[in-house]
C-alpha cells in the first residue's frame, strides 16, 4: 500500500516538476550500460527507477516501465512525456529500435545533452559575476535616491544652502522616486509581462527573434550559438539513422528561434524541390559560408553527420571564447558606468556643501 502511494507520489512530482539536464545525462548513460550488457529493456527501467533519485524523473520511468510492460514501444512510452523527452529525443530513440542499436543511441544522446550542458553553464558561469554587480549597482542608487539624498536635502534646506541646478534635479528625482516608487515597479513589471505575452504569439516571437540577432554583439553570439544547436542537432540525428526531412523538422520544432525556424523551414521545401541542403542554407543569409561549405562537403562526400559535428565543435568554441570576452569587457564598463554613477551624486551632493564652506570663510 505505501509502494503504491509512493509510486504516485513520484507520478505526480513527475507531472508538476521539470527534470534536471544532468538527470537526464545520468538516466541516458545508465541505460545505454545496461542496454549493452543484454538487459531486458522492462529490467533496466526498474534499475534506473530504483537507482534515480529526482523524484521527477523516478514518476517519469515508472509509469515508462508501466506503459512498456503494457505493450507499448519504449518511443510511444517516452512520447507521453514531452516535458522531460523531447522530440529530439523521442525520434532518435524511434530511429534506434528501428536500426536495433539503442545503446548506441543513447550512448549519443548522453553525449549531446552532456555538450548542452556544458555550453548553458560556461554561459551561466560567465555571466553570474556582472550579474551580480549589475544587481548590487542597481540596488545601491535605489538605496541612495530613497534614503540617502532625502536626508542631505533637509539638511541643505534647514541651512538654506543656494543649491546649483544639477543638485535641484537630482533631489527632485529623489522626491519623484520617493513618492511614485510603485509606478516604477508598475511599469517594470507591465513591461515584463507585455513582452512575454508577445513572444507567445507568432509575429511577436518571429520579430522578438530577429531583434535578438540584430543586437550589437549579442547578436553575434545568439546566432553563433543557434549555428552551433543546429550542427550538433543535426549531426546527431542523421547519425542516429533519422531521415534528413525529419530531421529538419525536428530542429526547426526545438530550435528556439523563430527566424532559423523559418530558414530551415524553406531549406526543407526547396530539398523536396530537389535542392541540395546546403543552397538554401547559404541563401537564408543566416548560415556563416564555412558552415554551408562544410554541409556542401559533406553532402558530396557521404560524410554529413562528421562535418556537421565539426561545426558545432568549432561553433562550441567560438561560443566560449566570445563569452569569456564579453565578461572581461562588461566587468569593467560596470565598474566604471557604478564609478561615474556614483562620482556624479557625490559631487552633486559636495558642491553645495563646498559653496557653503567658502562663504563662512
Amino acid at each position: 500500500m505505501s509502494e503504491a502511494r509512493g509510486s504516485l507520489k513520484a507520478r505526480a512530482a513527475a507531472k508538476s516538476q521539470k527534470v534536471k539536464l544532468q538527470s537526464l545525462v545520468v538516466f541516458s548513460r545508465q541505460f545505454a550500460t545496461m542496454i549493452d550488457a543484454g538487459i531486458a529493456i522492462i529490467k533496466c527501467l526498474d534499475i534506473l527507477e530504483g537507482q534515480t533519485k529526482e523524484e521527477s524523473l523516478k514518476g517519469v520511468i515508472a509509469a515508462v516501465r508501466k506503459d512498456v510492460k503494457g505493450g507499448l514501444s519504449l518511443t510511444d512510452a517516452l512520447a507521453k512525456h514531452p516535458h522531460v523527452f523531447s522530440k529530439l529525443y523521442v525520434n532518435m530513440i524511434r530511429a534506434a529500435e528501428i536500426g536495433g542499436i539503442l545503446d548506441v543511441i543513447l550512448d549519443r544522446l548522453a553525449g549531446f545533452l552532456e555538450k548542452e550542458m556544458e555550453i548553458k553553464g560556461k554561459i551561466k558561469s560567465a555571466m553570474m559575476y556582472p550579474t551580480i554587480v549589475l544587481v548590487f549597482a542597481g540596488f545601491m542608487v535605489v538605496a541612495l535616491f530613497l534614503f540617502v539624498l532625502p536626508r542631505f536635502k533637509e539638511i541643505f534646506a534647514s541651512m538654506d544652502v543656494e543649491m546649483p541646478a544639477v543638485t535641484q534635479a537630482l533631489f527632485a528625482s529623489s522626491d519623484w522616486l520617493r513618492a511614485y516608487w510603485w509606478v516604477v515597479l508598475i511599469l517594470g513589471v507591465g513591461v515584463y509581462v507585455g513582452v512575454k505575452q508577445y513572444g507567445r504569439t507568432v509575429t511577436g516571437r518571429y520579430k522578438l527573434d530577429q531583434l535578438k540577432l540584430k543586437l550589437p554583439i549579442f547578436g553575434d553570439l545568439v546566432l553563433k550559438m543557434s549555428v552551433s544547436r543546429f550542427s550538433r542537432t543535426f549531426g546527431t540525428l542523421i547519425a542516429s539513422g533519422v531521415p534528413m526531412m525529419r530531421s529538419l523538422e525536428i530542429i526547426g520544432e526545438t530550435s528556439g528561434n523563430a527566424v532559423l525556424a523559418e530558414a530551415i523551414g524553406n531549406a526543407r521545401s526547396s530539398i523536396r524541390e530537389g535542392a541540395k541542403i546546403s543552397q538554401p542554407l547559404a541563401n537564408s543569409g543566416l548560415f556563416p559560408a564555412m558552415v554551408t561549405h562544410m554541409i556542401d562537403v559533406g553532402e558530396e562526400t557521404g560524410r554529413l553527420s562528421e562535418m556537421l559535428s565539426k561545426v558545432a565543435d568549432f561553433y562550441d568554441n567560438e561560443v566560449d571564447a566570445m563569452v569569456k570576452g564579453l565578461t572581461s569587457l562588461i566587468e569593467p564598463m560596470l565598474i566604471v558606468f557604478m564609478g561615474v554613477l556614483v562620482g556624479f551624486i557625490a559631487i552633486s551632493v559636495m558642491t553645495p556643501i563646498f559653496k557653503l564652506v567658502s562663504s563662512i570663510h
